[in-house]
């Protein structure tokens, strides 16, 4: 009949779509495993995670790590802050800062290497760049959400800055404390795996011993990264925060390879980047559109199409995967599910999936598993499904249960999972760009995704090439973002928390 709306898809139907999806996908995957015996790679790598070798970390590198990590979300928190202030009235600003976050911070890197070489400025800016754009997001929301009281007692004609200063500022400052602290972890997860492209963090003796199977040194790495993480919240905190960015930029490594810079940005951007045909002709030459094209052409047919696909096979299986997982593991977390000590334990081991980069533990499963997306699936799945797992957890345990609840799997299956299936399709929504995201950039590692053609543009110098992928890749990015909101608003689940750092502002412990 004319005028009837379509009902909108509930909870069993947007699952459906997202489950049948990825079963396609998996016609389309490469999940082989070509290594001649994985069992025995993995039992020698455990035998060095168990006794790591202490003795061989290079200490200059934990520095390193820590300090481009702490420099990087200072600048970038600090940029965010000043463009969370126009955020909700310039739609410019908006699609500036949509624009730096959909790049990933190991893009940011090689493209920045062009122009700094193996420098600190690169790891810092890598960082600080889409850093900037989240901060600036998700301030803008603490904002929009503050408590307005304070701004009505003010006497009349108080200026923008004043009024935001004495009424504002006040209201959300412990929330953008906590959220910058979060960031910072995830800084220190992002600092990491810079070292697997030549920057001097702990990534760069990691990625050395996995290849050499000094697994060992591997672990011992690993330890002290686990324990920083960990020891977060004793050693970052507000007081020390001044101390510690005037011992990071102190203890900068010096700069590899570019030195001039004004020439390697005057380079950069009037020619490196610049389409190959409009660098010899005209712009307004009339032959310049079909040159243009034709150069074009072959990089959308062979490599962004192909690549874009391969990224949403991989990023579409790796999402079911982290919603199995995350099922699977969120009553190792909940007190109710565990006991005390149970959860304590689940707490503890979820806490060091998250802080695993999916990269890190993608290029480790390469060289057990061999080449294929099986690897890159598994370590999606893994972090993800931690991150996830942890804080429908702690939402299970917030559950009011009646006095006479089933225990068990009845309690698992018709009291605690129906219960919370909203918020665990409102996670899975929202990390599903991120997955999206870390999918292309797992290409580096020899995976056919939009990463794989931007490295091997990166590698042959041809950067022009190089920013059409990852114009392509953002762009991406950006269009299931949108999909993702959209849907979040037809389940009527848009205002349900879905950063980890929701739970961190209400529960900092």
């Amino acid at each position: 009949m004319i005028g009837l709306r379509r009902p909108a898809p509930g909870y069993a139907a947007v699952s459906r779509w997202f489950a049948g999806g990825a079963v396609a996908a998996l016609w389309l995957a490469d999940l082989r495993v070509t290594s001649l015996d994985p069992w025995a790679d993995l039992r020698r790598l455990l035998g060095g995670l168990i006794r790591p070798d202490l003795l061989s970390v290079e200490g200059w590198s934990v520095v390193h790590t820590v300090a481009f990590a702490v420099l990087g979300v200072t600048l970038g928190a600090g940029a965010g802050f000043l463009l969370a202030i126009p955020f909700s009235r310039s739609r410019t600003v908006r699609v500036a800062c949509a624009g730096l976050r959909a790049v990933h911070e190991l893009f940011w890197a090689l493209i920045l290497m062009q122009v700094f070489g193996l420098s600190a400025t690169t790891g810092i800016l890598a960082i600080a760049l889409p850093y900037a754009g989240i901060c600036a997001k998700v301030y803008s929301e603490i904002i929009e959400e503050a408590d307005l009281a304070a701004l009505r007692v003010l006497p009349v004609g108080t200026g923008a800055v004043s009024a935001f200063l004495y009424a504002r500022l006040p209201e959300v400052g412990k929330a953008f404390r906590h959220y910058t602290l979060y960031r910072f972890e995830c800084a220190m997860r992002s600092t990491l795996v810079l070292g697997f492209i030549g920057l001097p963090t702990m990534g760069f003796y990691l990625e050395s011993a996995f290849r050499q199977g000094r697994y060992a040194e591997a672990g011992a790495l690993l330890a002290v990264f686990y324990a920083l993480i960990g020891t977060r919240r004793l050693w970052v905190r507000a007081g020390s925060v001044p101390l510690l960015v005037v011992a990071s930029a102190l203890a900068l490594p010096a700069t590899i390879g570019a030195t001039d810079v004004a020439a390697s940005l005057a380079r950069f951007l009037t020619h490196d980047i610049v389409p190959a045909p409009l660098r010899a002709g005209s712009v307004l030459d009339p032959e310049t559109p079909a040159r243009l094209w034709a150069w074009f052409r072959p990089i959308l047919t062979g490599q962004i199409l192909p690549g874009a696909v391969q990224t949403l096979v991989l990023a579409q299986i790796a999402l079911l995967a982290t919603a199995l997982g995350a099922l699977v593991l969120f009553p190792l977390v909940s007190r109710r599910f565990s006991g005390r000590l149970g959860s304590l334990a689940g707490r503890v081991l979820l806490v060091v999936v998250r802080s695993t980069p999916e990269y890190m533990l993608a290029y480790v499963l390469l060289q057990m598993l061999g080449p294929s997306m099986l690897p890159a699936i598994i370590a999606l799945a893994v972090h993800n499904a931690g991150i996830v797992g942890y804080l429908m957890g702690r939402h299970a345990d917030a559950l009011p249960y009646r006095a006479d609840a089933p225990r068990g799997l009845n309690l698992y299956a018709y009291e605690t999972v129906p219960r919370l299936y909203g918020q665990f399709l409102a996670y899975l929504l929202y990390r599903w760009e991120l997955i999206l995201r870390e999918s292309a950039i797992l290409g580096i590692l020899g995976v056919a995704t939009l990463g794989y053609h931007v490295d091997a543009a990166i590698s042959e110098l041809r950067l022009d090439v190089a920013a059409v992928l990852i114009a392509a890749t953002a762009a991406m990015t950006v269009a299931v973002d949108a999909a993702s909101r959209a849907l979040r608003r037809s389940l009527r689940i848009n205002t349900l928390p879905v950063r980890l750092s929701q739970l961190v502002r209400s529960d900092p412990c």
